[in-house]
């Protein structure tokens, strides 16, 4: 896993130049300058527009007492896009602006749910840690508690 984030953390930034360079060398260096600005000003404020619905979605769960397991990850997918979008680059800006549509942010947000929580057959939610495959309960802690205020 650190390999491949390794190479990622080279290859991304490389091929990015890359594409820079030709882009700037197709429409010119200003363009491509101007290009990766509004890129970074349009993205950031689609983000802190939807960071904000976020938020609210977040608020509105708590407040029906439900776990806000989906907003929380659409949170962390736009801060990602965040990221993406005020790197300089061209396929950082593309992955940014998938993060920022909804039904996609929703679709990954829900697939690593999946990944993450199971049900067990009581239809309590455990999560799903490597060394918990057979969700048969077998790391639960039973107890009694008590409040003092």
């Amino acid at each position: 896993m650190a390999g491949r984030l390794l190479i990622l953390f080279i290859a991304i930034p490389l091929v990015e130049t890359w594409l820079l360079i030709k882009v700037g060398g197709i429409i010119g260096a200003l363009w491509t300058i101007i290009a990766v600005i509004t890129t970074a000003v349009i993205g950031s404020q689609l983000v802190q527009r939807q960071g904000m619905q976020t938020l609210a979605e977040v608020q509105a769960s708590q407040a029906r007492g439900e776990m806000p397991a989906v907003p929380m990850l659409e949170g962390a997918a736009l801060l990602l896009a965040g990221a993406f979008l005020v790197t300089p680059g061209f396929i950082t800006d593309a992955l940014g602006f998938l993060l920022l549509v909804p039904p996609l942010r929703q679709l990954a947000a829900r697939r690593i749910l999946a990944r993450v929580i199971t049900i067990s057959p009581a239809g309590t939610p455990h999560g799903n840690t490597p060394g918990n495959t057979s969700n048969t309960g077998s790391n639960i802690i039973e107890g009694d508690y008590r409040r003092e205020d």
